[in-house]
């Protein structure tokens, strides 16, 4: 160890004595090897070119810094994390232009009380059209059935033909329930969004006399509820949700986790169509605030995307900052 240091101390004076002599005829470079050496040189070796290196000018000073080359494995996490963040943005914006359209649409919530009842009224009558074609096909079937059984009790073949139409109005009528049951969906869906919206309505509204002048701040105070989102008041609250937010993907991911660093909590990649993975980024705010940013992938499948599009996946997202708040005991 006193070798050590005195060699470093050795050419430390050295080298600020040739520094006062203007020696500095090439750039210098300083680093600490990996046995903990600190190494100045004008040249630095390619097998210790990934270390972190300073830079020094003819007086010494640092004018540059070079910081330690990643692994692909950090550099794989860097790259989820600048992912997901700009994914969190993109949720934002998109909320953000949303309510700007609200706003601009609508005057107050009986207008949009008023939307929602036509809208409503359309799809009903949709679904009369469907409830209509299925009762066409099913007395179609009916006299199928009828024209059949009346052959057979005369001891007569049914036809081939009267089979073949029999099976074919069977399918009509599995595709028309399909479609009256695909009209309910789109209704209920269709009443869950405006009344989300009314609601959001109201919340840009309640502290603006004049809906237009609703601040993108408000809007995004709003969002953090609806992606996924906990900001951090302190650093000691910051490292309590870390520890909870564990606890919150073991509890609705269906694979397990297998990236945990401080920055990112990541489960493995969905295998299955019903495969939920969950990840967690620790990211800074335009502030230098901390926040946490709940992810959630789907198996990149038709039956993946819809899981994915789900109310299921909805009341997850949303759960995860109340989750939160109440772990750390805010």
């Amino acid at each position: 160890m006193q070798a050590r240091t005195f060699s470093v101390s050795f050419f430390l004076v050295c080298f600020l004595c040739l520094s006062s002599q203007s020696a500095f005829a090439k750039k210098m470079y300083r680093w600490v090897n990996e046995n903990g050496e600190t190494i100045f040189s004008d040249q630095v070796p390619p097998e210790q070119s990934q270390l972190r290196r300073e830079s020094l000018n003819e007086k010494g000073r640092v004018v540059e810094v070079t910081e330690k080359e990643k692994t692909k494995e950090q550099q794989a996490i860097d790259n989820r994390l600048n992912a997901l963040k700009k994914a969190q943005e993109k949720i934002i914006a998109q909320q953000a232009a949303n309510d700007k359209v609200l706003l601009s649409t609508f005057r107050n919530v009986t207008d949009m009380e008023a939307s929602l009842y036509a809208t409503l009224q359309s799809l009903d009558a949709q679904r009369n059209v469907a409830q209509g074609n299925l009762k066409r096909v099913e007395d179609q079937l009916a006299s199928q059935q009828k024209k059949a059984a009346e052959l057979e009790r005369n001891g007569k073949k049914v036809p081939k033909n009267l089979l073949d139409e029999i099976k074919q109005t069977e399918e009509q009528i599995q595709v028309a329930y399909a479609e009256i049951n695909k009209q309910i969906e789109k209704k209920n869906r269709a009443k869950a969004e405006f009344e989300a919206n009314i609601e959001r309505f109201k919340f840009l509204t309640q502290e603006n006399t004049d809906p237009s002048k609703a601040t993108d701040k408000t809007a995004q105070a709003k969002v953090a509820d609806e992606i996924g989102l906990y900001a951090c008041e302190t650093d000691a609250l910051c490292v309590k949700a870390w520890t909870n937010a564990h606890d919150f993907i073991k509890a609705n991911a269906t694979t397990p986790i297998d990236t945990d660093t401080d920055k990112l909590i990541m489960g493995r990649a969905p295998a299955n169509d019903s495969d939920l993975s969950l990840s967690v980024s620790k990211i800074e705010d335009e502030n230098k605030k901390q926040q946490l940013f709940l992810d959630i992938h789907c198996r990149e499948s038709s039956l993946g995307a819809e899981l994915c599009a789900s109310q299921k996946v909805r009341d997850i997202r949303s759960a995860f900052r109340p989750y939160i708040e109440a772990a750390v005991g805010k």
